[in-house]
């Protein structure tokens, strides 16, 4: 029974599983599902070397049966594997990239390295807690080694505009105040009790209250990063490019950039129910709301010339936010001479950076502190 039955069953759900590294994770199918395989594929990999192996013992009795495991195991050990064999590749391309798109920095860890795959959970630092509206908050995290007032990363959380908080992923704040830069995790008003424009109103008035306080909180009021994930990186590129020179530069996650475009291509029955989520943002269908789509699309706020630089990263099979919304902002970034790069990872879906030392997580943060270095630089 072992051999016959369990453990190919066993090795066929590992291919099974493994199969979310290569293709959009079906709408039944949880979404987190395809993060854990994708970011966690090199530990997920010892299930079929462990089930291979143990299939190779019973062959005498059970070959057929036998095959069939070892042929499933090794097909989910290439698709496990992939992600951080694409992940090596990407990165030996990253730094040239990089340098090409914004300019050369010293930056002087490998963009990806398999030495690194692991669980690293950032040391806490401190944080403040600061009302910069009536009912709006944002938690501060100092900057830790910064000779004088530091840059500031404005983080968005993302949420799909009626949920989240600014607490969602907070590692990523702990290592970026690390690197030097002071971070704001900024709440804003959801859907659908406040649609849109209120989010825009949120950030900018956590933006004047960080310039005001600019002298206490030791940030340079001049050098403010906007950074985005899913739903908060469309608020980052339609705040971002409303032409702040305060603004240096636009960080967006898998986010949608082009309102009217993200309700053509969404359907009722599809992951997130985007029809639901825009109508509650938004107010309605871009026939009766066209003005308000458009000025929460930042792909039709690029002006050359002030638009600031902008990073961008988003996994090709992305299930909740469709590739395509980046390439697209990328596209017309290029058309009017933008500073951008695209960093589009082949396995990945939503939150590839959740997992900080894993193929997403490593790749996001050499691009982070690239792109931060770049656009924060002081004028010599």
């Amino acid at each position: 029974m072992l051999f016959q039955l369990i453990l190919p069953g066993c090795a066929l759900l590992a291919l099974a599983l493994s199969l979310l590294t290569a293709v959009r994770a079906p709408a039944a199918v949880n979404w987190r599902l395809a993060v854990l395989v994708g970011e966690l594929g090199y530990v997920l990999a010892l299930v079929p070397l462990t089930v291979g192996c143990t299939a190779l013992s019973g062959y005498a009795s059970a070959p057929g049966a036998t095959l069939v495991t070892l042929g499933a195991c090794a097909l989910a050990l290439i698709f496990l594997l992939k992600p951080s064999a694409q992940a090596w590749q990407l990165g030996r391309e990253l730094p040239a990239r990089l340098a090409a798109a914004f300019g050369p920095v010293p930056v002087t860890r490998p963009a990806f390295a398999l030495a690194n795959l692991g669980f690293r959970t950032p040391a806490p630092g401190p944080m403040q807690t600061h009302e910069f509206a009536p009912g709006l908050v944002l938690d501060y995290y100092p900057a830790a080694k910064e000779a004088g007032p530091a840059a500031c990363v404005v983080v968005i959380h993302g949420g799909g505009w009626d949920s989240g908080d600014r607490r969602q992923l907070p590692g990523l704040n702990h290592w970026l105040a690390r690197q030097g830069y002071a971070v704001a995790a900024v709440s804003y008003r959801l859907a659908p009790a406040h649609p849109w424009p209120a989010q825009r109103e949120d950030i900018l008035a956590a933006l004047a209250w960080l310039k005001t306080h600019a002298g206490q909180l030791g940030l340079d009021p001049a050098r403010l990063v906007l950074l985005g994930r899913s739903a908060g990186g469309q608020i980052a590129t339609a705040v971002g490019y409303l032409g702040d020179p305060a603004v240096r530069g636009v960080v967006a996650l898998y986010a949608p950039h082009d309102m009217r475009f993200a309700w053509s291509v969404s359907r009722p029955d599809d992951a997130l129910n985007s029809l639901l989520l825009m109508r509650q943002f938004l107010g309605g269908p871009p026939e009766a709301r066209g003005a308000i789509y458009d000025s929460a699309s930042g792909q039709q706020l690029v002006k050359p010339g002030s638009t600031p630089p902008t990073l961008l990263i988003h996994g090709t099979i992305d299930t909740l936010v469709w590739v395509r919304h980046s390439r697209r902002l990328a596209a017309r970034l290029a058309e009017a001479g933008v500073p951008h790069l695209l960093l589009e990872l082949p396995w990945a879906t939503h939150a590839l950076e959740a997992h900080a030392g894993g193929p997403g997580g490593q790749l996001t943060t050499h691009a982070l502190e690239h792109f931060l270095a770049a656009v924060t630089a002081k004028a010599k």
